[in-house]
């Protein structure tokens, strides 16, 4: 399949561009919101502020929008069903994920202790089977508010390959087929299996974190030929590396994968950087450009969890990265020589 292509006649009509996810009818803007943030990831979002955000998000022309249990506890499905309730559900397209129940917690400790500042009288349970499927869409769909999700993913199950390949996805693709779902998939920090995921499973797409970026480009291995070769599609997250290519300068001590940058991931980014300048544009404008130098890349999601965030990445998305870039990036030994040339940017129809 090869989408139609049309170059944007504006800013606007840049950031709204669509691309229909592998052999489904699911479309998405190039740009998502990821929603993780607002379930208080790291420190309290008011409430306020994360429907603030999601409204920007709207007026920008983002309509993807990312959620999952695991994110504060079931805080983020219910913040991000509540900001789009009032808007036409026809219009907008919206992600969640399965694996991880969400079950009383009889043994709580006042805090949740993965990362959501939110009370723990939930907690996680792993459950990749049928009826854990079922039951937790059923629960999505009650938090949210939602008469039906339009892509459903396979969330972290790096340590259930089997029961997530047997059960988990069968089920889902029975529910695909039935046309209560859009399009599925599975979403991971690694690229082994989910290059499994693509070539063995019903899955259309894949939510890759971190895998494709400036830093690492450990996908050319495995994940995106898989998708190429079997026409499918690829989301982008983490583009950032956890926060190494989120500023113009990167610094010592910013975090890379969730840990302390080493130096010399500083140095090289820190290089890139600089030729960024030179080619009149910034690292995090590139960072958020380069998912797509690959043409099975649909969209890149970033998490957003305040109006001034969602303006800020906004305006880097529709900021022009020229061509030559990646060519000079190339040449310097800074990302791979396979990463594939600008003419391939993928191709966003109207």
């Amino acid at each position: 399949m090869t989408p139609s292509h049309r170059p944007p006649s504006s800013p606007e009509e840049h950031l709204v561009r669509r691309r229909t996810i592998g052999n489904t009818s699911v479309v998405v803007t190039a740009l998502g919101f990821g929603a993780s943030v607002i379930g208080n990831l790291y420190r309290v979002t008011p409430a306020q502020d994360a429907s603030a955000a999601v409204d920007t998000a709207w007026d920008a022309g983002i309509r993807y929008f990312d959620t999952a249990p695991h994110y504060g506890l079931g805080l983020s499905e219910r913040r991000l069903g509540a900001a789009l309730r009032a808007r036409p559900r026809g219009a907008y397209v919206v992600s969640s994920k399965v694996g991880r129940l969400l079950v009383p917690n009889h043994r709580p400790r006042g805090v949740d202790g993965e990362g959501f500042v939110v009370r723990d009288d939930l907690r996680r349970q792993w459950d990749f089977s049928r009826d854990g499927v079922l039951r937790s869409i059923d629960d999505t769909l009650e938090r949210t508010g939602l008469d039906r999700l339009d892509v459903v993913y396979l969330h972290d199950p790096d340590d259930h390959w089997r029961q997530a390949a047997d059960e988990a996805m069968p089920a889902l693709a029975d529910l695909r087929d039935q046309g209560v779902i859009g399009a599925i998939g599975a979403g991971m920090n690694q690229t082994a299996m989910l290059a499994r995921f693509l070539r063995e499973t019903a899955a259309d797409v894949v939510m890759l974190a971190g895998r494709y970026t400036l830093l690492d480009q450990s996908a050319l291995d495995d994940v995106l030929p898989a998708a190429r070769e079997h026409g499918k599609s690829v989301v982008a997250v983490g583009v950032f590396n956890s926060g190494l290519l989120s500023l113009e300068r990167p610094a010592e001590g910013m975090k890379y994968d969730y840990q302390d940058a080493p130096p010399d991931l500083v140095r090289r980014a820190l290089a890139i950087a600089e030729v960024c300048e030179r080619h009149g544009t910034t690292l995090p404008a590139a960072a958020i450009a380069f998912p797509y130098t690959h043409p099975d890349v649909v969209n890149v999601t970033l998490g957003m969890r305040t109006p001034e965030q969602v303006r800020r990445n906004a305006a880097l998305h529709r900021g022009a990265v020229p061509a030559a870039l990646w060519d000079d990036l190339r040449c310097q030994g800074l990302i791979r020589p396979d990463v594939p040339l600008a003419a391939d940017e993928p191709l966003l129809r109207p």
